[in-house]
């Protein structure tokens, strides 16, 4: 007999986690939604033809193909099986940006700019499983597209701040400008490998130092550039000090001078708002995906060890490579999983979010099941996520199920209560008990939530 099991990279959620990720999941639409940007879904599989050149060299190797269908090989040769665009027209999106791009390109007649949307859904990447990163996983992002303002920078600024202060997580934002990047590269003389440098400083709190440079000469920079590079990344102070001597370094590069003023907007409009976030010029955050044209963002949980639990940043013309040029967009997308394991290790849940029931009505018998039920109903129109247990049984058997269920009130309708017209409202945390009319507790369900002194037990 097979022994069950799911692929590595993936994971199966219970009903708990999922409780809390879909916590992480309102609170995150919540924001989203107050800040005037509405909801988008796109397939789950795109043609490769969308997908592929989006993401870099790398990132084209961590794209899963999906055959044309399951028999679609039969009767092929093994040399034309080994053509996979013969077998395979499409991919699981490894992103959802490459994805909402071709959508505004196809529906741009019916669309709005500047067109504001959330999207929250599951990706895919054919990535090596490891602690923090899954094959998996679901992203939540949020974009604007149509227009260059640097408002927008801004308004994602206010929105990680708004995020993460609801959920609790302490963290920093760090931020760079791919133009400034591009400045780098022309101020060491390789202008000509912006991407292979992109892609190697990118790996630099991963890999170190000493292993980006081994990997930059790899690419081609000679050692002398390699080592005009290093000072600059490792630039300290506040970040006006670092924009005032980038300025020196960068005199003589048009763009990267455009990056700094643009980095100087957005901090200046933050710091005069009043944003409660710090925001950190990183210049070795690079984000190598091929994309982005601007602003880059990545955030950092502060108080436990991980990977970026969000990032993103300004695109010029990812719509070009659809057919439809000069639609600059900017976008943040915030990593529901990392997010999760990052609440979890800190115990930032509420208690309330273990449960999907409030309250459990107990089931002593035929007389007191009928009361129960009318009181169920009264309870359910009133919002209260409730339920009765299924069958008469033990007193202890049902309490010890509410425990299980981490449901936090009990209602208990026995025989003497059916006769005093009452019922015992039991707090599952504490273990006190409290009696409540039972009319009054049928015209106002929420009075088996109001704290009162408990009755004698």
């Amino acid at each position: 007999m097979q022994k069950p099991s799911i692929p590595k990279g993936t994971r199966d959620f219970s009903p708990a986690e999922m409780m809390r990720r879909h916590y992480i999941f309102d609170t995150i639409r919540r924001v989203f939604r107050l800040y005037g940007y509405a909801p988008l879904e796109t397939p789950s599989m795109e043609l490769l033809s969308t997908l592929l050149g989006k993401y870099g060299d790398e990132g084209d190797k961590l794209l899963f193909k999906v055959l044309n269908s399951g028999d679609y090989a039969a009767g092929l040769s093994d040399e034309e099986v080994r053509q996979a665009s013969r077998i395979s027209e499409k991919g699981l999106r490894y992103d959802l940006t490459v994805p909402f791009a071709r959508y505004v390109v196809q529906h741009q007649s019916e669309l709005t700019f500047p067109f504001k949307r959330y999207q929250i859904q599951p990706v895919w990447r054919a990535d090596r499983p490891q602690k923090g990163r899954y094959r998996e996983f679901y992203q939540c992002d949020v974009d604007v597209i149509g227009t260059r303002s640097l408002l927008c920078e801004v308004e994602l600024v206010e929105i990680v701040a708004e995020v993460f202060r609801a959920l609790g997580i302490r963290v920093v934002l760090k931020m760079n400008n791919r133009k400034i990047l591009y400045g780098i590269a022309e101020a060491i003389g390789h202008a000509d490998k912006m991407m292979e440098i992109t892609v190697a400083i990118d790996k630099l709190d991963k890999i170190g130092l000493d292993n980006v440079r081994a990997e930059l000469l790899e690419r081609g920079l000679t050692p002398e550039a390699v080592e005009r590079l290093q000072p600059i990344l490792e630039l300290s102070g506040t970040n006006d000090e670092k924009l005032k001597r980038l300025r020196t370094v960068l005199s003589a590069s048009e763009t990267g001078l455009a990056g700094i003023s643009e980095m100087e907007t957005v901090l200046g409009y933050v710091a005069r708002l009043g944003v409660e976030l710090p925001v950190e010029l990183d210049l070795s955050l690079a984000r190598g995906l091929n994309y982005y044209t601007g602003a880059i963002f990545e955030v950092k949980a502060l108080d436990h060890a991980i990977g970026s639990i969000s990032g993103g940043g300004r695109y010029d013309d990812l719509t070009g490579i659809f057919g439809m040029a000069g639609m600059s967009g900017v976008g943040i997308s915030f990593g529901a999983d990392r997010i999760y394991d990052v609440m979890s290790a800190l115990g930032l849940f509420p208690e309330e979010v273990a449960s999907s029931t409030q309250l459990l009505l107990v089931n002593l018998g035929p007389d007191e099941e009928l009361a129960s039920l009318r009181l169920l109903r009264s309870m359910r129109r009133a919002g209260i996520a409730a339920e009765i247990y299924p069958e008469s049984a033990k007193m202890k058997k049902q309490l010890d199920y509410a425990n299980r269920r981490s449901i936090p009130r009990v209602a208990i309708i026995g025989s003497r209560e059916l006769a005093e017209g009452t019922v015992n409202i039991k707090d599952m945390c504490t273990g006190e008990q409290r009696q409540v009319r039972y009319d009054e507790l049928l015209e106002k369900p929420a009075l088996a939530f109001c704290a009162e002194v408990p009755v004698e037990r």
